[in-house]
């Protein structure tokens, strides 16, 4: 068994249990996790009721997958945003010391 900061869970995803071994302090982010795909799973087989389970899933990694690239592209754009303000805030000080002067 795991140390006192690990704990055993189970995942279920369509009708599959996983057992896992985590973090205690993420547990609530793998149940999220789990309920993000139960949800898409169940949307997708709502929309898609000619496919089978394994075209279903594809989808769900899918969309999963493109929501965290977008997510990181985001990022990716706050950071630069976040630099430039820094660079922005920099040369307004420069410039004021040098009006000091």
């Amino acid at each position: 068994m795991a140390d006192k900061e690990q704990q055993r869970i189970n995942i279920k995803i369509e009708g599959r249990s996983y057992p896992l071994t985590i973090d205690r302090k993420d547990e609530e982010k793998h149940r999220l996790a789990a309920k993000l795909i139960k949800e898409t799973v169940a949307k997708f087989k709502g929309m898609f009721r000619d496919k089978d389970s394994q075209d279903i899933l594809a989808m769900t990694a899918f969309q999963i997958a493109l929501s965290k690239t977008e997510l990181m592209e985001q990022e990716d754009k706050s950071l630069f945003i976040d630099e430039i303000k820094n660079i922005n805030d920099d040369i307004s000080d420069f410039l004021k010391e040098k009006d000091k002067k």
